[in-house]
Order: structure tokens, then sequence, then C-alpha cells
């Protein structure tokens, strides 16, 4: 079968929200997720509701987020960086997309994907590790249930690996100065075998390989990496 392209491709890219402003429109239970993750992204947050969960509250209490007890307004989006519309009044979904694109900051408005500048895919991390999955707006379920596929293959000591490759290719660029030997031995960190090994605790051999990939330096990183 001959496979469609859609006319409507989004480009990923994954983005630095750390001490941007981010305004969330909405105060229930969807914006209460939105918030959690644009926090763990290190987003300077502000919400803009009349009313708000328990948890947003305890929140805007404990100073995490900024709270304006009011609907929005234009103006809310002054020195924003995006904003995301987690309402379920239609017409304030609308306006917060139409003022987002006349402003030029980032939109999503939950669930249309028609008033989206862009959009938010399901996502599975293990520390730096972080696989996004979308399906373009087509089928959020699909990729939902992808998402639960691969939290399930993907076992919790992939954040340990990522984190022990990222001090070794800095070690590596740090000791070599010929980009053709860095590009070679950065390549070959990313060894299936010695992925093996860090699942199964067997540091000896990782070490081991390390000091004979990277010098002695790299012991200390693979001891602190246990």
């Amino acid at each position: 079968m001959k496979q469609k392209i859609s006319d409507h491709s989004y480009y990923p890219l994954f983005v630095d929200l750390r001490n941007k402003k981010v305004v969330v429109v909405g105060g229930g239970g969807v914006a209460e997720r939105k918030v959690q993750g644009l926090l763990s992204a290190g987003a300077h947050v502000k919400l803009i509701s009349p009313e708000v969960t328990e948890t947003l509250g305890e929140m805007v209490s404990d100073g995490l987020i900024d709270h304006a007890a009011k609907t929005f307004v234009p103006e809310d989006l002054d020195r924003a960086w995006l904003v995301i519309a987690a309402t379920d009044d239609s017409g304030v979904q609308e306006l917060v997309y139409n003022e987002a694109l006349s402003q030029r900051v980032f939109c999503n408005v939950v669930d249309l994907p028609e008033f989206c500048s862009f959009i938010v895919p399901s996502i599975v991390r293990r520390g730096d590790l972080c696989l996004s999955i979308s399906t373009g707006g087509r089928s959020p379920a699909l990729a939902q249930r992808l998402r639960k596929e691969l939290e399930q293959s993907l076992g919790s000591f992939y954040g340990d690996y990522v984190l022990l490759l990222g001090e070794l290719r800095q070690l590596i660029i740090k000791s070599y100065e010929d980009p053709v030997t860095r590009k070679e031995l950065c390549y070959s960190l990313a060894d299936p075998e010695v992925m093996a090994w860090v699942r199964d605790g067997e540091w000896d051999r990782v070490e081991k390989w390390a000091v004979s990939l990277c010098g002695e330096e790299a012991a200390n990183i693979v001891l602190n990496s246990r």
C-alpha cells in the first residue's frame, strides 16, 4: 500500500523553557497536568483562571506559579514565550489562539489542533533520555498506547546509562583534539553490549571498558554512576 503523506506535518523539536514566561489559561485538571509538566521543564508559569483546583492553589501558595484570578485578556500574553489554553470555553479558546497568533506567541489549545501552532506529544522519560510520540493530532489515543508500550520496554536503567555516556563523552572531548578520533570514540560509546552491562549491574566490566576507551579518569565516572 502506498504511504500517504499528510499535507500538514509538524517539525519536531525540544524547547528550552527555563526561566521563560509561559501562560496557562484554565484552572481545572487538564491545566494542572500542563502546569506540572511546565514546572518540571523550569518554566515560569502564569496561571489565568477565576477558579483553580486544590493542587493548583497549593502551587500558588507555595510560590511555584503566579496566578491571576480573572478571565483571560490579550495583555496576559505580554512578554510570554508560549501559551496553553486548557479551558472548556470555546470563546476563550479562540480568543487565546487569535491573540497568540497576532503577538507571535506559540500557542496550544488542548484537543483542538486547528487552534495550535504547536502540539504536545506523548512522552517517555528515563532521566535525560526523552522519547516523544506524535500522530500529528490525528489519534492521541494511539500515541498514548505507544507511550505505554515504550514505558514497559524501556527499563529505568536508561537514565543512568545516558548520564554515564554523557560524562564519558565530555571526557573524550576534553582528552582528544583530533575531530575524527573524537567522533569515532563518541560513536563507540553507544555499544549495545555496554548497555546490557549497565542494565545487569556488571559495573566491573563497564569500568574496564570505559578506562580502555577514555583513560583512567573514566574509572571515577563509572564509580559515581553505580
